[in-house]
């Protein structure tokens, strides 16, 4: 995508780390800071990706003629007919899909002045996605020296509806930098955003009950969320998870089943997973040994610039055909993209 990551910068002190971990774990840094939260549809307005987009038609329905074209990349076809539609029937969600095609320069040239004026006339009818993205787009503006219109644009968009604004704005409250540190507000908006199952909300919220941080310390409900948040895709809150599993916190202590969760988490691309799901490989907790493979996570995550000693040693005491296997292994394996 075009341009550079909406709010950069911004937000960026992660919520906590990967907890007590397993035994002897090595000083690892922490997952990923939570990512403000991505657009719910089509493409990351205004060229600026927020995180994962995903393609929810966004005028209602996949029988509408405007996104059916977008979906088949006629977008100078799904421009037209949302023009047609916003300007006749003054539709919020057509002025959204508009402001979308011209801020990301599908079938026609990049206007980020065109979609802005889109998106403007989109959130006077109070439509959460272009709330949103006008929030997103001054919290980002390094031109901008007040960030409360931004912070009010996300409340807005959160109280129609937007999960990802809502993420945002615990986002806002905990840090304390555009508004005052307010953990117990933080956590209020985290909830708003993970009763809709915003994957980030659940997680931002799972380590807020795990530390006691703006609500009551409850481990129970911490792994209830990150469950939730794991099963809907987000890495570090399966990563979280399976340190929960492993050590029993907040759920039954359950190597296998963390060794599994490890994996998956490992296969996501996450570094910390593929560190510890090397550890459990080589001491063989929750799966049979397998200093082969172990070394091949090992590589795996120290090429994402995670290392550990202990496993170096792991990898230095294989012989040179042993090297070569867990080298093979991991030469087809290639990270997903970032979201």
């Amino acid at each position: 995508m075009r341009g550079v990551a909406v709010m950069a910068g911004l937000l960026l002190t992660h919520l906590g780390g990967t907890g007590a971990a397993l035994a002897q774990s090595p000083a690892a840094p922490k997952p990923a800071a939570p990512k403000p939260a991505a657009s719910n549809s089509l493409a990351t307005p205004l060229g600026s990706p927020l995180g994962s987009s995903s393609t929810a038609a966004p005028l209602g329905t996949d029988r509408d003629p405007a996104y059916t074209a977008y979906q088949r990349g006629r977008y100078r076809t799904a421009l037209d007919l949302a023009v047609s539609r916003a300007n006749a029937q003054g539709d919020a969600a057509a002025m959204v899909l508009a402001g979308e095609l011209l801020s990301q320069g599908y079938g026609v040239r990049q206007d980020p002045t065109a979609a802005r004026k889109w998106y403007e006339a989109a959130a006077a009818k109070g439509n959460a996605d272009a709330l949103f993205t006008l929030g997103a787009v001054l919290m980002a503006s390094p031109t901008v020296t007040t960030k409360d219109q931004a912070v009010e644009f996300f409340r807005q968009a959160a109280e129609n509806g937007s999960a990802r604004a809502a993420y945002n704005l615990g986002l806002v409250y905990l840090q304390g930098e555009v508004a005052p540190k307010e953990p117990a507000i933080a956590a209020e908006w985290f909830k708003r955003g993970a009763e809709r199952d915003q994957p980030d909300a659940l997680y931002a919220l799972a380590t807020l009950y795990r530390d006691g941080n703006g609500v009551a310390r409850d481990p129970i409900e911490s792994a209830r969320l990150l469950q939730r948040a794991s099963e809907i895709g987000n890495d570090v809150a399966t990563t979280e998870l399976a340190i929960a599993v492993f050590n029993g916190v907040g759920v039954p202590k359950d190597e296998e089943r963390a060794a599994a969760l490890f994996r998956k988490a490992a296969l996501q691309g996450n570094a910390i997973a593929q560190n510890r799901y090397a550890r459990i490989l080589s001491a063989g907790r929750g799966v049979p040994k397998d200093v082969i493979a172990a070394a091949g996570w090992h590589l795996v995550a120290k090429a994402q610039k995670l290392d550990d000693p202990m496993l170096d040693k792991l990898v230095a005491s294989l012989t040179p055909e042993q090297r070569a296997q867990a080298q093979a292994r991991i030469k087809p394996w290639t990270p997903p993209p970032a979201y």
